[in-house]
C-alpha cells in the first residue's frame, strides 16, 4: 500500500516510527518547516523531520501543504510507490496546520486524532481531557473533511485516564493505540460512520492563560492543569514579585497545614503551597527562571520563602 505521512509533533513522530516498523514505510513524509526555538532562536526541525531522517524516509518540508507544488509531490510519491501494492492513502497525524481543498478531494486522507470523537475536536485533545477530569479518552481514526475533526470515524479505541497520569504518560499509551488502530484502518479498510451531533466539545490550543495557575480557581483543577502540561509545555505560577515560577509536579495534600490567611504561594513547615479557592495545592517540583527543575525543598533552601510571616 502506498502511503504519504503528514505530521509534525512528537506524538506524530512516534506513530510514524511504529508505522514504519510494522512494514508500512511511507513513500513520502511531509512536515512543517524548521522554525526558531530556544534562547538562541536557532532553527529546530520538527520531531517528525528528525524521525523521518533517522528512518531514511523521503522527507519534504513545504511552506504550504495545500500549495500546488505540495499536491504534485504527494501525487508523485503515491504513484511512484510500487511496493507494496494497494490503495493510495495519505495519513495525517498532529500536523498543526489545516489541510484544505483541493488536497482533501484529491486523495483518501485518514487522520489519527487522540480523543474519542466527537469529544475534544481540535488542537489539544490530550491536555483538555486531563484538565477536564475525564476518566477516559482514546484515539479515533477518521476520514479528513473540511470541518474541524468532524469527519466520519473508521475505528476508535478507549484508554483510561489514571489519577496520576500526566501528558507524557497518557500520550505514550495513546501513541501505541493510535498506531495499532491506524494499521487496522490501512489493512482492513473498515467502513466509516458519521459522528453523532451530541457530545461535541472543542480542545482549544493551549495559551498563556492555560499555563498560569490562577489561585482563584479550585486546587483540584490546578492539579489537573499541572499534569496536563507536563512535561512538554509546563505550568507556572506568579509570585508576589511578579516572577513566573515553573511548576512541574504538584499534588493535593491530605495533611497540609491550613492557609491561615495566606494568599498565593507561601511556605509552611518546609513545604511550598499555593492557596486556592478552594483548597491548597502543594508544589512538589518547580523551575525558577533560567534554572533547572528542582524539588520544592531545594528551592526553599536557595530562595527567600514566599509568604513568610
Amino acid at each position: 500500500m502506498a502511503t504519504v505521512f503528514i505530521g509534525t509533533s512528537q506524538f506524530a513522530a512516534a506513530v510514524l516510527e511504529r508505522l514504519a516498523a510494522a512494514g508500512h514505510r511511507p513513500a513520502l513524509v511531509i512536515t512543517r518547516p524548521d522554525k526558531p526555538a530556544g534562547r538562541g532562536r536557532r532553527l529546530r526541525p520538527p520531531p517528525v523531520s528528525a524521525c523521518a531522517r533517522t528512518l531514511g524516509l523521503p522527507l519534504e518540508q513545504p511552506p504550504d501543504v495545500n500549495a500546488p507544488e505540495s499536491l504534485a509531490l504527494i501525487a508523485g510519491a503515491l504513484q511512484g510507490a510500487e511496493d507494496p501494492p494497494g490503495r493510495p492513502v495519505v495519513v495525517v497525524c498532529a500536523f498543526g496546520a489545516l489541510v484544505k481543498e483541493p488536497l482533501l478531494s484529491a486523495q483518501e486522507i485518514l487522520n489519527v486524532h487522540p480523543s474519542l470523537l466527537p469529544r475534544w475536536r481540535g488542537a489539544a485533545p490530550i491536555e483538555r481531557a486531563i484538565m477536564a477530569g475525564d476518566e477516559r479518552t482514546g484515539v479515533s481514526i477518521m476520514r479528513l473533511t473540511a470541518g474541524l475533526d468532524s469527519g466520519p470515524v473508521c475505528l476508535a479505541g478507549e484508554e483510561p485516564i489514571g489519577q496520576g497520569d500526566d501528558y507524557g504518560s497518557l500520550a505514550g499509551r495513546l501513541q501505541e493505540l493510535g498506531a495499532r488502530l491506524l494499521l487496522g484502518a490501512l489493512e482492513q479498510d473498515p467502513p466509516c460512520s458519521e459522528q453523532p451531533e451530541q457530545g461535541v466539545t472543542y480542545a482549544d490550543k493551549i495559551g498563556p492563560s492555560d499555563r498560569t495557575l490562577d489561585p482563584a480557581r479550585p486546587a483540584v483543577e490546578l492539579e489537573r492543569a499541572v499534569r496536563a502540561l507536563h512535561p512538554h509545555i509546563g505550568a507556572r505560577v506568579e509570585l508576589e514579585d511578579g516572577t513566573l515560577l515553573g511548576v512541574r509536579r504538584a499534588a493535593l495534600p491530605q495533611d497540609a497545614p491550613t492557609a491561615d490567611g495566606q494568599a498565593g504561594v507561601f511556605a509552611r513547615e518546609g513545604r511550598l503551597l499555593l492557596a486556592c479557592s478552594p483548597g491548597l495545592l502543594e508544589l512538589l517540583e518547580v523551575q525558577p527562571p533560567g534554572a533547572r527543575p528542582m524539588e520544592a525543598g531545594a528551592y526553599l533552601r536557595g530562595h527567600a520563602a514566599p509568604g513568610r510571616r
